[in-house]
């Protein structure tokens, strides 16, 4: 017999009713992060990301960095590699290229020096696996590398869990583990500076001992009496009542260059001393001079820069940064003077020479005016003259549509090395290194 209609309304109403609080619950959940918001979040990232780069996690093909060469519907020229553009107008020296290797069976990473005539004629090997058997040398980045007068190198690793010092052939000088990300530098007096998840590390560059940190959130966040906050307390959750505390969003800072100022250019900045250390903090488009014992902001800046990356001291006493520009399809190199804020752009890219890198990127300004980038995301290296002209670039190839990524291309003048360019006549030095 058949049911009623009105037997049946009440169990219809009640998962109507049902779906109506799912749905409020989910918006609010979603809005909030309530339960299970974040949980289906990462599920769903997680299982997008296997599917899409799991030749990747099984060391088949490093698809989590390749790049398409830029940004155009055009299909790539296949045999693109190095080309010089204007003869005669490089700057003198050498050029290391840090990234991805293009040879996976040696080594994941590489940094790679080439002659002024663009030939290469030295490549460090660079085994994650050497320094971190925790994690897989291929689902991490080299990113931050310095150089040293005899052939050695540090280096670190996005993703990864140790800074590092290596030979000229690639075997480990020595090894600290710990958060360490994104720029290296020297600072003239023995130490590296870099950053140890959001704190500024200083390194002994002979022996690796972390010397002093600087904590972003405990130091300088903190210093004046609390009077920096609202520089650094932008990217929060705002609280609903008086009983709540702003909280944190994802990754709030992205620290990613902690530049100590040097005392041979200390006098080109009056105000500032020797030591102290400029920082770009990514998320808020912030970079700023800290005293590196107080934590106390003697200069500060939000934009116009859009993510930027690799802000420098210059030797005019102005301050140089890559502005990544991100979702505007083109990056810059932008100069500020801290004394008057006045603002410049020194190199912009244009139709005939397209420049952007979404994320990354580095830049250096060279002796004869021209200033070298790397072009991170589409794995080309460039240097162009004060015009803007294109003088050479290089194409980090993988095959015929892609290239590999690269996190920084450094100019050394040619007499840089104590002993002329690094070679590898230890070859046992490779032989006897664990591989990847």
């Amino acid at each position: 017999m058949n049911r009623r209609f009105s037997d049946l309304l009440a169990p219809a109403a009640f998962l109507v009713s049902l779906v109506v609080i799912a749905t409020v619950y989910g918006t609010f959940a979603a809005w909030r992060g309530w339960f299970p918001a974040p949980q289906i979040g990462l599920a769903h990232r997680t299982l997008t990301d296997l599917s899409k780069n799991w030749k990747n996690d099984f060391a088949l093909e490093p698809t989590r960095h390749l790049v398409r060469p830029d940004d155009s519907d055009t299909p790539p020229d296949p045999d693109r590699g190095f080309a010089v553009r204007i003869e005669d107008a490089s700057a003198s020296g050498y050029t290391l290229v840090t990234g991805l290797s293009e040879r996976q069976d040696e080594s994941v990473h590489v940094v790679r020096l080439f002659d002024d005539a663009g030939q290469e004629i030295h490549r460090w090997p660079i085994r994650y696996g050497q320094f971190d058997p925790e994690r897989q040398p291929q689902n991490v980045m080299l990113h931050g590398m310095e150089v040293f007068e005899d052939g050695s190198l540090a280096v670190t690793f996005d993703a990864g869990n140790a800074i590092a010092r290596v030979g000229a052939c690639g075997a480990p000088m020595w090894v600290t583990n710990g958060s360490y990300h994104h720029a290296i530098t020297r600072d003239g007096t023995g130490q590296l500076l870099t950053w140890k998840g959001d704190e500024i590390a200083w390194i002994d560059a002979e022996t690796g001992d972390e010397l002093r940190t600087l904590s972003l959130t405990d130091d300088i966040i903190p210093a004046r009496d609390g009077e920096q906050r609202a520089y650094f307390d932008i990217r929060t959750r705002t609280p609903e009542d008086a009983d709540e505390e702003m909280t944190y969003l994802a990754d709030p800072f992205h620290p990613n260059d902690a530049e100590p100022l040097r005392a041979e250019m200390a006098d080109a900045f009056p105000m500032f001393e020797a030591g102290d250390v400029l920082i770009s903090l990514r998320e808020l488009n912030l970079v700023a001079v800290v005293d590196p014992e107080s934590g106390a902001l003697k200069w500060w800046h939000h934009g116009p820069w859009i993510k930027q990356h690799d802000p420098d001291f210059q030797p005019d006493g102005t301050i140089t940064v890559f502005d990544n520009g991100t979702d505007t399809g083109r990056s810059l190199i932008r100069r500020i003077d801290p004394a008057d804020d006045s603002l410049s752009v020194d190199f912009a890219g244009s139709e005939a020479l397209p420049f952007y890198t979404w994320r990354r990127g580095k830049h250096q300004f060279l002796p004869n005016g021209n200033i070298l980038l790397t072009e991170a995301e589409h794995g080309r290296a460039l240097e162009v003259d004060p015009e803007g002209r294109l003088v050479w670039e290089r194409h980090m190839r993988w095959d015929e549509t892609q290239n590999l990524i690269i996190t920084e291309a450094r100019n050394v003048p040619a007499d840089f090395f104590r002993n002329g360019p690094p070679t590898c006549e230890q070859a046992e030095e490779i032989a006897d290194a664990s591989g990847d």
